[in-house]
């Protein structure tokens, strides 16, 4: 299940979307997850399951990399779908066991959730997949050099955040070491109880995060040794420069909010 997490990683295709400036994938990406969320109907709902699948073809991504990263949030999507299920209230009851009570309201609500986090989480995961690491550094830097509060440390926030998503899957990699080591030592981490599972762990946990720590002190070591200091007077090889390409990807951020704003308000009496 490790090997199935796909934020952070870098897959190269050479499309359209590849092309485009990072501050333009950053824009969209966050104002569709906005929009996400404000979506409150059946309509809504399926105008935002037909732009990601246009952007998924056209990044020409394999749509089964991108849903292999739905396997790892299996258990919070359930997790959320029998939380709104039982907790939401409703006049129309279904059955009841105690204080829980299952509604209509609590299964449209339910399934409404489940698919925002999987479109959430496909959405995402597809910005990092089309953008490198050293271009999304870069486009949230400049994006947030704009704001007032983080102007200040737009490059260190920046930095941070690009370097955590660099190495998550060079922590699932020694994660996977670590686990299969463990196995051919004799360690069993798929029998027994919840409990035990948990205590299995503590014997990959443990080189896990020193094995981390190791890496940070190596990372922080490297960048003193090519003597980095941070934003401040720093050049780059490559300056970011908007295209037609990012026109047009403007032009489709006013359609998708057009677009959800319309179908929320006149989805009623299509229904």
């Amino acid at each position: 299940m490790l090997n199935d997490i796909t934020i952070g990683q870098y897959y190269p295709t050479g499309s359209p979307i590849h092309k485009m400036d990072p501050r333009t994938k950053l824009m969209m990406t966050f104002l569709y997850v906005i929009l996400l969320f404000f979506a409150n109907n059946v309509y809504s709902f399926v105008f935002m399951f037909l732009l990601l699948s246009v952007a998924i073809k056209v990044s020409k991504v394999p749509l089964s990399y991108i849903l292999r990263g739905i396997k790892t949030i299996v258990f919070i999507i359930m997790f959320t779908v029998v939380l709104n299920m039982f907790m939401t209230p409703g006049d129309n009851v279904l059955c009841q066991w105690g204080i829980f009570k299952l509604t209509t309201e609590g299964i449209y609500n339910a399934v409404k959730m489940a698919i925002r986090i999987v479109l959430l989480v496909c959405g995402t995961s597809l910005m990092t997949l089309v953008t490198s690491p050293i271009s999304l550094t870069d486009g949230m830097e400049n994006l947030m050099g704009k704001v007032p509060i983080l102007k200040n440390y737009a490059h260190e926030l920046a930095m941070m955040m690009s370097i955590a998503l660099r190495f998550i899957p060079t922590l699932m990699e020694e994660t996977n070491r670590i686990i299969n080591a463990q196995k051919s030592r004799g360690a069993d981490f798929e029998s027994g109880n919840l409990i035990r599972r948990a205590k299995a762990l503590i014997p990959v946990l443990v080189p896990l995060f020193l094995s981390a720590f190791q890496r940070a002190e190596d990372l922080a070591l490297a960048m003193e040794a090519r003597c980095y200091r941070g934003g401040e007077n720093r050049t780059r090889l490559k300056e970011l420069k908007y295209t037609y390409l990012d026109r047009y990807g403007y032009m489709i951020s006013f359609f998708m909010i057009a677009g959800v704003v319309t179908l929320n308000v006149f989805g009623v009496y299509l229904l």
